[in-house]
């Protein structure tokens, strides 16, 4: 039976060699002209939830994760991320940050009532942020409670 300090320590030993390969990996380029945007709700919408939100993207096309591929990305939706995570690796998975490694352009989100951000970062093969850095403008809406019947 593996003591767990030997555990830890080789859990930690991964953790950096992936560390270190990411900043070995080089940001994927992107043409100057591309936009990522949010097409829907608008800036400023009153919406209830679910929430759809579509996705755009010009000057680029979408592909799944894991494809390596020129000028090609899936998009994260960042909802009420009030700064940037670190452009130069990997986006996480959060609650805020949602990855659409599928190349989904649009999903249905459930938000509390209130108002809410919501940003795109388009991320390429191993959801690392382009380079240049593509990210949309942020949208603010608010979620209302539906009218009783």
């Amino acid at each position: 039976m593996l003591n767990s300090r030997v555990i830890v320590a080789t859990l930690v030993a991964g953790s950096l060699a992936t560390l270190a390969s990411w900043a070995q990996t080089p940001r994927s380029a992107r043409p100057a002209e591309a936009q990522v945007y949010i097409q829907s709700p608008a800036d400023g919408a009153a919406v209830t939830s679910p929430v759809t939100v579509r996705f755009g993207l010009t000057g680029m096309g979408v592909a799944p994760a894991g494809t390596d591929k020129a000028n090609t990305g899936h998009h994260h939706l960042l909802i009420d991320v009030d700064s940037l995570p670190p452009m130069d690796q990997p986006l996480p998975t959060t609650d805020q940050i949602r990855h659409f490694g599928g190349g989904q352009t649009e999903v249905q989100i459930e938000l509390s009532p209130g108002e809410h951000t919501l940003q795109l970062v388009l991320g390429d093969y191993l959801h690392i942020p382009h380079d240049p850095q593509l990210v949309s403008a942020k949208v603010t809406i608010t979620v209302t409670v539906p009218a009783a019947n």
